[in-house]
C-alpha cells in the first residue's frame, strides 16, 4: 500500500495527551487499549458489535456536550480524547454509571461463582464509590431460571450488557435468551414466541407457557464465559469452587476436528471446568457445549486403573500387574504374528500415539492391517475390495494443508456436501456463519434437507437423495456456479465415503473448478492419524505403502533392516473385521474403538468373540474389553501431553493437566515392543533379530523429535480415485431412502453418564416429508417405526421438506441406535410403519 494509500485509510487522534494513528472507523476504545490505556467497560466485547448498553466506558471528547461512550464511538481527524486517567468529567460519569448499577445489584460477592474473576467486583473497586447512597429494598426474582439442564439465570445480579443476547443473535443465531419489558422491569429472561403457536409473554417465568422457545443452542456456555457478572451460571460447577482455589491449563479439545484452544481449571486433581481458550486462527473465544463440558467420562466409575487378563482357567478377566499383563500380552500377539494381526487404533488418539500405533503395525507386527476409521467406510452392499475413501485420502489430503478457518470465513461461497458442520464441526461452523454474516459468504448444502444450522447459513439447497451425491458433484449446475468464483470451497465430510464415487466426484470437480478442497473428519484423532500413518495404504508422513523408497526412508529412521516393512496394502477396518469374523487373523490389538460406531456393530462384537487373541488398550470399560484377553489402561487426555491435528492439518499441542499413574498409548505399545523379538540391523546384532527393539515412543518428546527430523517423502502423491457412482435404489410402498449423521450430543462414550449434558441434546426425531406423511396417515409428534430385517427404531415424526422416499433419522441418539438396531447405513433402503412395530417387525427386530 502507498503513503498516499495508507494516508487515506487513517486518521490521527490525541488520546490522554498521546497522538495516535487509526484506521477510519476504529472504535475509540481499541484504539486506547493498543495504547495501554484500560477504559472500563462491560458491554463491550471484541467479538461482538457494538451496543453502548452499560454506558461505563464514557470518555470526554473535545467538542461534546456531554461523555461518550468510547465503545461505539469511531476515530475522526483531529479528535481529542480524554479519558478517566486525564479527565474528571469521564472520571466522574464512570463513577456515577457504576453507582446506578450497583443500586439493584446484590452483594452476595461471597457466594457468588464469579467472585474473584468478576469485572463489576474490578471495577466497581477501580472506578467506584467507597460507600452507596442507595438504601431502598433492591430487586428480587425468583432464582435461578433454568435456561437449560446446564445453564442457570439469577436474573437479580444482571446489569443489561447484553453480552449473552447479542452472542446468542450474531454469533450462534440462537434466540434462546434475550431482553424483556422495560424501564425498571427490563431484564434478561429466556426467549419466547409462537414457535408453538403461543404468545410471547415475558413475564419472567420460564417453562411455563405454551409459547416457550425450547432451549436448542450447541453454544449456551459462552454467554456463562463472556457474562460480565455471576448472572449466568453453569451446572456443573455452580457452587463447586471459587476461581483463586483452581489451577488453570491451556488445553486443547478432543470430542471434534475443530481444533479447539481451551482452558482447563482444576482443584485437588480434579478437573471441574473448561473454559474456551483465546485463539484468533481457529476457535477465537469460543467452544461449543460439548468441549466445554463433556470431560467427566475421566472421573467416571468403570475407568480402568488396573490391568487384566484373562485367567485360563476361569476364563474370567482378573487384575493383574503390569509386567504380567504386558508379558501376556507380547506372548499373543507374537504367537499370531504368523497368521496376522489386525491394528484398530480408533479415531481418539493424539498425533503421538498414532505414530505409535503405525510404527508398532509395521516394525513389530510386520503387518499393514492398520486403520483408524472406526466408522462406515462404504455404502451398504458395497463389495469390500473398494477403496475409493483410502485413495482420496492419500491422494487429497495426506501432508497437506490448505484451507484454513481464515479462507473458509474470506471465501465468496462454500459448497458443503456430506457434513452438516454444526452437529459434526461446531467452530467450523461459527466461521461459516460469521462469513455468511459480515461478508455475505454464500453456502451451497449438498443435503437431504436444509437442517437447522444450514439455515442459520442461509444455505441455498441442492437436495439430494443419500447415495446421489456423486452425481449431483458431476453434473449439477447450481454447485458448479458456487464454485467458480476465485477462493471457492469445496468442503467434504467424512460421511461421503459411503457414497459411491462421492469422494472421487468432489476431487475431480475441484481440479476441473480450481476450488480449494477440505475433508472434514468428526473425531479429534482422525487427521493426525492419516498424517501418522494409520491407514492400510499410507505409512507416516503421507508415504505410499508401495513405494519403495519410501519404505526405506522409514527402514533407515527406524534402525530395522531394508525390506522388513510389508510392502502390500494392508485391509482396512471392514476386512480386518471380516478377517477376525472368519478365523483368518490370529489377533486384534484395539484401542478406543466403540463397536457401535462400525458399520455393523453386531458383526463387530462377533468378530471380538471369534479372535483367538485380543489385545484392547481402553480408559474405561467397553465392549471390547469386556471380551479381551488383556486389557491394559492407558491415560485419558487431561492426565497426558500430546498433539491433536485439525481437519486444517494444523497441530494443537497441550500438556498434562493432572498428574496420573496411566501411562499413553506409546509407552504402553514401547514396553509389548520390548519384549517381542524384532528384525533390527543393529551392529551389534549377531542374528536376524535382537531382543529388547526399542519402539521409542514412550516419551513424547522423542517421538515429535523422531517425527521432526524425518525428511518429506520424496514418493510421488498418487492419483485421485475414479470410482462410479452407483446406482440409487428404488423404494416401494411404505419404503424409503435412509438419511442418518450424529446429532453432536449423543450416545458416545466420552459423554455416557453424564445426564446434566445429555439434557441439552436435541431430542431424536424420525424426519420424512410430506408425501411419506400422507401415505402413512401421520403428523406432527405421532410415532412413526423405520426398520429393517434385523430390527427397527420408533421415533416422534418431524414433517420437513425432504425429497420423495426419503427418511432421516439420527445415527446414535437415545431410542436411535442406526447402525446396532437397522443394522444399515445412510443410502439402504427401509420399511417404514405408522405407531409401534407390528408383530412381523417386532419378530424381525427380536433376530
Amino acid at each position: 500500500m502507498t503513503d498516499v494509500a495508507k494516508r487515506a485509510d487513517t486518521v490521527t487522534l490525541t488520546i490522554d495527551g498521546v497522538e495516535v494513528t487509526a484506521e477510519k472507523g476504529e472504535l475509540v476504545i481499541r484504539v486506547a487499549e493498543r495504547m495501554g490505556i484500560a477504559i472500563p467497560r462491560f458491554c463491550d466485547h471484541p467479538l461482538l458489535a457494538p451496543a453502548g448498553a452499560c454506558r461505563q466506558c464514557l470518555v470526554e471528547v473535545e467538542g461534546q456536550r456531554k461523555p461518550v461512550a468510547s465503545c461505539t464511538q469511531t476515530v475522526a481527524e483531529g479528535m481529542v480524547v480524554k479519558t478517566q486517567l486525564s479527565s474528571p468529567v469521564a472520571a466522574k460519569a464512570q463513577a456515577g454509571i457504576m453507582e446506578l448499577l450497583l443500586v439493584n445489584h446484590p452483594l452476595d460477592c461471597p457466594t457468588c461463582d464469579k467472585g474473584g474473576e468478576c469485572p463489576l467486583q474490578n471495577q466497581a473497586m477501580s472506578s467506584g464509590r467507597a460507600d452507596s447512597r442507595f438504601h431502598e429494598h433492591k430487586r428480587e426474582y425468583e432464582k435461578p431460571i433454568h435456561i437449560s439442564s446446564q445453564v442457570l439465570l439469577d436474573r437479580e445480579r444482571c446489569i443489561l450488557c447484553q453480552r449473552c443476547t447479542r452472542f446468542s443473535e450474531e454469533i450462534a443465531g440462537d434466540k434462546f435468551i434475550d431482553l424483556m419489558d422495560r424501564s425498571s422491569g427490563e431484564q434478561i429472561n429466556v426467549y419466547r414466541d409462537d414457535f408453538f403457536g403461543g404468545e410471547g409473554t415475558g413475564d419472567g417465568q420460564a417453562g411455563d407457557g405454551e409459547g416457550d422457545v425450547p432451549f436448542n443452542s450447541y453454544f449456551s456456555g459462552n454467554t456463562i464465559q463472556i457474562c460480565p457478572v455471576g448472572a449466568l451460571t453453569g451446572e456443573q460447577y455452580r457452587f463447586r469452587a471459587r476461581p483463586f482455589d483452581l489451577v488453570s491449563t491451556p488445553s486443547a479439545c478432543e470430542h471434534c476436528a475443530a481444533g479447539c484452544s481451551q482452558r482447563t481449571d482444576h482443584r485437588r486433581n480434579k478437573v471441574l471446568r473448561r473454559l474456551a481458550g483465546d485463539d484468533p486462527a481457529v476457535n477465537e473465544e469460543w467452544n461449543c457445549d460439548k468441549g466445554r463440558w463433556g470431560f467427566r467420562y475421566a472421573n467416571a466409575t468403570d475407568r480402568l486403573t488396573t490391568p487384566l487378563v484373562r485367567d485360563a482357567d476361569s476364563g474370567e478377566l482378573r487384575e493383574a500387574s503390569w509386567s504380567e499383563a504386558l508379558l501376556a500380552a507380547a506372548e499373543g500377539l507374537k504367537a499370531a504374528r504368523e497368521r496376522g494381526v489386525g491394528v484398530l487404533p480408533g479415531g481418539r488418539l493424539t498425533v503421538e500415539d498414532a505414530y505409535a500405533y503405525a510404527k508398532f503395525a509395521r516394525a513389530v507386527l510386520g503387518t499393514n492391517d492398520i486403520d483408524f476409521r472406526a466408522r462406515p467406510l462404504r455404502a451398504s452392499g458395497t463389495p469390500a475390495s473398494s477403496t475409493e475413501e483410502a485413495d482420496f485420502l492419500a491422494a487429497s489430503v495426506a501432508g497437506t494443508s490448505e484451507v484454513t478457518y481464515a479462507d473458509v470465513e474470506n471465501a465468496p461461497s462454500v459448497v458443503i456436501v456430506g457434513l452438516e458442520p454444526e452437529e459434526e464441526c461446531p467452530i467450523l461452523f461459527l466461521r461459516l456463519r460469521k462469513g455468511h454474516v459480515k461478508r455475505k459468504l454464500k453456502v451451497t448444502a449438498v443435503a437431504p434437507y436444509l437442517s437447522r444450522g444450514f439455515e442459520k447459513l442461509g444455505a441455498a439447497l441442492v437436495a439430494a437423495v443419500p447415495g446421489d451425491e456423486a452425481r449431483l458433484l458431476n453434473t449439477d449446475a447450481a454447485i458448479a456456479g458456487a464454485l467458480s468464483a476465485p477462493g471457492a470451497l469445496l468442503i467434504v465430510g467424512e460421511r461421503l465415503a459411503t457414497v459411491p464415487g462421492g469422494l472421487s466426484a468432489a476431487a475431480d470437480l475441484a481440479a476441473r473448478s480450481g476450488a480449494r478442497l477440505a475433508w472434514v473428519p468428526r473425531r479429534a484423532g482422525d487427521r493426525g492419524a492419516l498424517d501418522a500413518g494409520c491407514l492400510p495404504n499410507l505409512l507416516p508422513g503421507g508415504r505410499p505403502v508401495t513405494d519403495a523408497a519410501a519404505r526405506a526412508e522409514l527402514s533407515l529412521a527406524w534402525r530395522i533392516e531394508s525390506g522388513v516393512l510389508p510392502s502390500s496394502p494392508g485391509r482396512d477396518t471392514d476386512r480386518i473385521i471380516a478377517a477376525a469374523a472368519d478365523g483368518t487373523l490370529g489377533a486384534l490389538l484395539v484401542g478406543g474403538v466403540d463397536p457401535a460406531d462400525l458399520a455393523d456393530p453386531r458383526l463387530a462384537e462377533e468378530a471380538l468373540d471369534a479372535v483367538p487373541f485380543l489385545v484392547s488398550l481402553e480408559v474405561r470399560q467397553s465392549a471390547v474389553t469386556r471380551r479381551a484377553d488383556v486389557v491394559l489402561p492407558i491415560a485419558p487426555v487431561v492426565e497426558k501431553a500430546g498433539t491433536y491435528m485439525d481437519w486444517e492439518g494444523r497441530l494443537r499441542s497441550f500438556v498434562a493437566v493432572l498428574p496420573g499413574a496411566a501411562m499413553t498409548d506409546g509407552r504402553v505399545l514401547e514396553a509389548i515392543a520390548a519384549l517381542l523379538d524384532v528384525p533390527s540391523n543393529h551392529p551389534a546384532a549377531a542374528q536376524k533379530t535382537t531382543k529388547g527393539f526399542s519402539l521409542n515412543t514412550g516419551d513424547v518428546m522423542a517421538i515429535r523429535r523422531e517425527l521432526g527430523g524425518m525428511p518429506a517423502s520424496s514418493a510421488p502423491r498418487p492419483a485421485h480415485p475414479s470410482t462410479a457412482p452407483a446406482d440409487l435404489p428404488r423404494p416401494g410402498e411404505h419404503e424409503a431412502v435412509l438419511a442418518t449423521w450424529h446429532q453432536l450430543i449423543d450416545l458416545g462414550s466420552l459423554l455416557d453418564g453424564d445426564p446434566v449434558l445429555a439434557g441439552t441434546a436435541r431430542p431424536p426425531v424420525v424426519r420424512l416429508g410430506k408425501d411419506l406423511a400422507e401415505e402413512l396417515g401421520v403428523v406432527d409428534g405421532d410415532l412413526v417405526t423405520v426398520g429393517t430385517g434385523r430390527g427397527t427404531v420408533t421415533l416422534p415424526a418431524s414433517i420437513t421438506d425432504l425429497p420423495p422416499r426419503v427418511v432421516w433419522l439420527p445415527t446414535n441418539s437415545p431410542g436411535s441406535t442406526v447402525r446396532r438396531s437397522l443394522g444399515v447405513t445412510a443410502g439402504a433402503v427401509v420399511k417404514l410403519t405408522a405407531g409401534v412395530p407390528g408383530p412381523i417387525l417386532a419378530e424381525g427386530a427380536s433376530r
